[in-house]
């Protein structure tokens, strides 16, 4: 089943972008279209045409706007109005709205659900802006030309509306970063230090002392010239350093492991199934594409 899937965004850039990740996801540029707004103020009912920027075969969904903006007074209106069924509502004036106040419109034309899914999913993280909050904050009201809230994505054909459930998973990783360490730095330091040493020393002492006797023979033997010498020595302090090793001082590391419980929260769509009597039941469409069976 074919469908139209639209982003608006807020600048030609940014939808340039996103028709770039399209095409590198494999959407073919014959089935990607990125339109850009011109001359056009942003006031309600005014011209709002927007001309074809991609280059692309397929009909781009501002440029045919814009190809019946004579006829109908307002191009992005009749296209919107088209997209969401031929009437009128106020889907179609919400979203109109919010396309003559952003600078470009990005569309896909899908041949299943999962490519439309896929386009969508692509053009949301490419920053294709919330329709209800850009919405209220260009002064949209609910039923007339400026407003209504509208949340879920929905795909719409003749016969009925089926609602698609987005559902947000938990993802943990991991990054490491520092926190701590140490560094050995090393320096030389000078302390005084003593110590104590016993030296010896030696003296000659000269003594005289008178002697009166007669002399002997051993005195006769040793009458005659010569020589005695005593020598003086003394003990002198010699300093020597000596380097020991004394202690080692190393790095290292230890590992070790922890368990963390992370706790946030994930969003999902719910969707609530409310029956009418009689009259027509409005479908919602997500804030940020739209998407239509063609």
């Amino acid at each position: 089943m074919n469908q139209t899937v639209v982003g608006i965004f807020e600048t030609a850039a940014q939808a340039q972008q996103a028709a770039q990740r399209l095409a590198a996801a494999g959407f073919t540029t014959e089935n990607v279209d990125v339109s850009s707004s011109s001359s056009y103020a942003g006031t309600q009912g005014s011209s709002s045409n927007y001309q074809n920027t991609s280059g692309t075969a397929v009909e781009g969904a501002a440029d045919a706007a814009g190809r019946t903006a004579e006829k109908a007074g307002d191009g992005i209106s009749n296209f919107f109005s088209n997209l969401f069924g031929g009437d009128d509502s106020d889907d179609a004036r919400r979203y109109s709205h919010v396309a003559r106040n952003s600078g470009s419109v990005v569309t896909v034309h899908a041949h299943s659900d999962e490519n439309a899914r896929r386009a969508a999913e692509i053009l949301d993280d490419a920053g294709a802006v919330d329709v209800d909050e850009r919405a209220s904050q260009t002064g949209y009201q609910y039923g007339n030309s400026y407003g209504a809230t509208a949340t879920g994505a929905t795909t719409t054909d003749a016969t009925g509306a089926t609602a698609q459930v987005i559902e947000e998973n938990l993802q943990v990783g991991k990054r490491v970063e520092q926190t701590g360490g140490a560094r050995l730095r090393s320096r030389i330091v000078e302390r005084p230090v003593e110590a104590n040493v016993r030296l010896r020393e030696e003296h000659v002492n000269v003594e005289r002392r008178p002697v009166d006797r007669p002399a002997t023979e051993a005195d006769f033997a040793a009458f005659k010239e010569g020589e005695i010498e005593i020598t003086e020595s003394a003990e002198r302090a010699v300093v020597a350093k000596e380097a020991r090793v004394v202690e080692e001082v190393s790095l290292g590391k230890e590992v070790t492991e922890r368990e963390e419980t992370i706790r946030d929260t994930v969003r999902k769509t719910e969707v609530d199934v409310e029956r009418l009597d009689g009259g027509r039941t409005d479908t919602d469409i997500d804030p940020n594409y739209t998407q239509r069976n063609s």
